[in-house]
């Protein structure tokens, strides 16, 4: 177990909550969206001090060889945004997160 590992259960938590409200999760179940959001969660640590410029290029030859999506799991391209969704989340850049912050004190 990682250090990182402890973490993953709350924002397990998050996600299922809130996944929903993501513009690409549309008709998409949150167990097919979990694995991007666990790598998501995962790429922010293993490639801390790293913007996702950065790092997206990593991350999308890393998915292929990631085994927590599954046999058959999703291509990349069926994934990014909530994987970038997720890196973001953790690297306080969440663009959708600080839009419904921003109308909220409106």
């Amino acid at each position: 177990m990682h250090d990182f590992d402890a973490g993953w259960d709350e924002e397990d938590a998050w996600w299922k909550a809130n996944h929903a409200s993501r513009p690409y999760a549309k008709g998409r179940s949150y167990d097919e969206l979990r694995p991007a959001y666990f790598y998501g969660y995962v790429s922010t640590h293993r490639h801390r001090g790293r913007s996702w410029d950065e790092a997206k290029e990593d991350l999308r030859t890393g998915w292929d060889k990631f085994e927590a999506k599954g046999p058959g799991g999703a291509a990349w391209e069926n994934v990014k945004d909530a994987v970038h969704d997720a890196w973001n989340r953790l690297t306080g850049k969440n663009r959708l997160d600080l839009d419904k912050m921003s109308r909220a004190g409106s």
